[in-house]
């Protein structure tokens, strides 16, 4: 393959969503290769069990309470096919409440350290000075993040709210709320995980929007990507810090890690 295809090959959009959709699964390789991210994913780690063991409680209490306790009651045989997929309805409808919570809520605990995650992934590709720990840094990077974190989540859940309501709409709304609320989704995720550099680079959202569309096919092939990884049972616990480090390494291969809000690249 010559240069001039391989040039065409990686500016290929189909070639860039496929990059970004495995840059959080790749990711784990880059993680064991720098042991020096350990202490920073190990905490996350932790924390997205109990948050995960927290959600998946709550879930099955409100099924117990709110579903199994108002089910109709009768001896008939259509009576007991109603309660079957009456449960496995609601069985769904709890799934994506667990996947959803989890998703947002545990991004949001563990944003802090998240932030710290994405900060030291950067100095290894960029080969900048890691900043001394300080108390007093870490407690304004804590505010700051979480102050970042708390915007994207409330945006978001009004984002899902205007879409249940779409999804009341016969026929259209049903047939839009599914695709809508997959693309909703893996949009604030790549809002959520490229937003730790942003954040830190004091962009507004006019800027990080910017940003994400200048590379519109990396980015949403790193959405579906980080979909994926937290559907698939128990790799949920580590989905976070891959999808830090992996945003990191895409927004380093898009160039965008020395550039500032309008693409032009920063004096060092």
């Amino acid at each position: 393959m010559t240069r001039n295809e391989k040039m065409s090959l990686k500016h290929n959009p189909l070639a860039r969503f496929s990059r970004g959709f495995f840059y959080p699964f790749n990711s784990l390789g880059f993680i064991r290769r720098h042991r020096v991210l350990y202490r920073y994913v190990i905490l996350p780690f932790l924390i997205n069990i109990l948050t995960f063991v927290g959600v998946i409680y709550w879930g099955f209490d409100f099924f117990q309470k709110q579903v199994m306790s108002r089910l109709p009651q009768g001896d008939a045989w259509y009576w007991l096919i109603l309660n079957y997929f009456v449960i496995i309805a609601a069985v769904l409808v709890v799934l994506i409440l667990v996947f959803f919570t989890f998703s947002v809520l545990g991004a949001l605990i563990a944003s802090p350290f998240n932030d710290q995650l994405s900060e030291r992934t950067e100095k290894l590709l960029t080969g900048g000075e890691e900043r001394p720990f300080t108390w007093r840094e870490f407690w304004q990077d804590t505010i700051r993040t979480l102050a970042a974190e708390t915007k994207k989540v409330i945006v978001f859940l009004f984002g899902m709210l205007a879409l249940l309501l779409l999804h009341l709409m016969p026929l259209l709304g049903t047939a839009l709320y599914p695709v809508l609320s997959i693309a909703w989704t893996a949009l604030f995720l790549v809002l959520e995980y490229n937003g730790y550099v942003f954040t830190r680079r004091s962009m507004s959202f006019a800027g990080q929007r910017r940003a994400i569309f200048r590379h519109s096919a990396l980015m949403s092939g790193f959405g579906l990507g980080m979909l994926c990884l937290l559907a698939i049972p128990f790799l949920q616990f580590i989905a976070i810090p891959l999808g830090v480090v992996g945003a990191v390494r895409m927004l380093e291969e898009a160039g965008e890690l020395g550039t500032n809000e309008s693409g032009t690249e920063l004096k060092k």
